[in-house]
């Protein structure tokens, strides 16, 4: 069995139909793993002997004619920055190396209530820092599209596994568009959804004001689903929104004809790959022939972004990462003449270059005699950023965007300068300072045969309008514009 071309609702109805079972799904997973990841590196840890006994266990519930959970028997693999109780969780990082949760994620724990099957751990950039799935202190992650090239970051692994057919569907963790800028750089559908509509309970922290979980798929209604599954409130986050879990894929086929979709001009500016605007700008033409209006918007303060976040996101980095100690768990350097030097050591041996830099960034900018003059400054102009997001969506219901500046680039290309690494993520950061719902989706491939995500974002709580325009955008043909 081919799960490249296989999708969770089409294997829902061959379990239903008695056409398979879970357990050869189970191993055909397992089998594209061992075939197809030695090349990619989607994957550090991989579950097969938990996996085939819940695919046995499953498939003796299906004999008996039961009522199943609606992701019953699809195999999903998870960034490696989500808690499995009994799996190591390393966040692609040497200082948790050899770290054991005994807890479980909410967000993983309502996956296996559902009926899934995790597979395993995807790589990641160290502590979700990066935009390439090259910081990871294992191995780099390698696009299925072109093996020469990144799949994007800092979810790489996940969205690697999911376009190489090794996963049906994924989790990643989005801070500022590590789930939405690989999704478009591997060709797959990606989706950050509104801060607090998931749990972050059991998702270890990079900046807490940013991060979310959200699903990688194929297809819009996959992301539908799992997101369904994964949403609501859980008093173990306290950041979690106490709203009812809305049924998004039952409004996926809602007409979007008179939806108001707006074009900020900041993000059509130079800088942009020709090939990539092209493909958004037929994207955004077919929404139009779906009966959109177009209207152009402005968010005037979209060029601050880059720096407003990456010294909120630095600054909480600093502070969340201080934990790592060498004292309560993960990595402990050895010998040393005191406690400060045991400390000092472990974290010089034990992160990565990437993640030294954004600590180094984060604990400046919070330093005494500067704390106002950068971090203080930086949530002002968040609030701005946030103000411009509310003023257009007084004008439109959807903003249509690049998902990012290029395609793809390739390995080594970028690594050396993190200045432009970080503009990587420029057209997603401000949905995360803004906490709103943002997702890619494909929108056509450029003539090196590389794919293009096309970004659409809505207001606070409204995952059911960007979900319902990308999911009429994919049944036009859109995914191929």
């Amino acid at each position: 069995m081919n799960l490249g071309n296989t999708t969770a609702h089409e294997l829902a109805a061959m379990y239903r139909n008695h056409e398979t079972t879970v357990t050869q799904v189970i191993e055909a997973a397992f089998d594209g793993i061992e075939d197809r990841d030695a090349d990619i590196g989607a994957f550090l840890h991989t579950r097969r002997a938990d996996a085939l006994a819940e695919a046995g266990r499953t498939d003796a519930s299906f004999a008996r004619s039961e009522e199943m959970p609606p992701l019953t028997g699809i195999p999903v693999a998870i960034k490696d920055n989500m808690n499995l109780r009994g799996m190591r969780t390393t966040c692609g990082s040497k200082i948790l190396e050899d770290y054991v949760p005994t807890f479980t994620s909410t967000a993983v724990e309502r996956l296996l209530r559902a009926g899934a099957i995790v597979l395993g751990k995807t790589n990641m950039d160290e502590f979700a820092m990066g935009s390439s799935t090259e910081n990871s202190a294992f191995h780099p992650t390698r696009n299925p599209h072109s093996r020469d090239r990144v799949p994007g970051g800092s979810s790489g692994g996940s969205a690697a596994s999911v376009a190489a057919g090794m996963a049906v569907l994924a989790l990643g963790s989005d801070t500022g568009g590590s789930i939405r800028q690989p999704a478009a750089f591997s060709g797959v559908v990606g989706m950050k959804p509104t801060y607090g509509r998931v749990s972050r309970y059991g998702l270890v922290a990079f900046a807490s004001s940013l991060d979310q979980i959200g699903p990688f798929s194929k297809t819009v209604r996959e992301s539908a689903e799992l997101l369904e599954t994964i949403s609501g409130f859980d008093p173990l986050d306290s950041t979690s929104a106490k709203m009812d879990r809305p049924d998004w894929v039952a409004s996926l086929d809602k007409p979007i004809e008179g939806l108001r979709v707006g074009v900020p001009r900041e993000y059509f500016v130079d800088g942009v790959d020709r090939q990539v605007q092209s493909k958004v700008e037929a994207g955004v033409a077919r929404l139009e022939e779906l009966g959109c209006r177009i209207e152009d918007v402005s968010l005037p303060h979209t060029s601050y972004a880059v720096a407003t976040y990456y010294l909120i996101a630095t600054a909480e980095a600093s502070s969340n990462l201080a934990r790592y100690d060498g004292v309560r768990y993960g990595y402990r350097a050895s010998g040393g003449p005191s406690l400060r030097d045991m400390y000092r050591q472990t974290r010089k041996d034990g992160f990565g270059k990437e993640v030294k830099r954004r600590i180094l960034l984060g604990t400046y900018a919070l330093s005494a005699g500067y704390y106002d003059a950068y971090y203080l400054k930086a949530q002002k102009v968040r609030t701005l950023i946030l103000d411009d997001f509310r003023k257009a969506f007084g004008q439109v219901d959807v903003i249509v965007t690049p998902t990012t500046p290029t395609t793809a680039f390739k390995l080594d290309e970028k690594v050396d300068d993190p200045l432009s690494m970080y503009l990587s993520d420029i057209f997603t950061i401000t949905c995360n300072l803004a906490g709103l719902p943002g997702i890619s989706v494909p929108c056509g491939t450029s003539s090196e045969g590389l794919p293009v995500g096309m970004q659409l974002i809505g207001n606070h709580f409204r995952e059911d309008t960007i979900l319902s325009a990308a999911h009429q955008f994919e049944m036009a043909g859109g995914f191929k514009s």
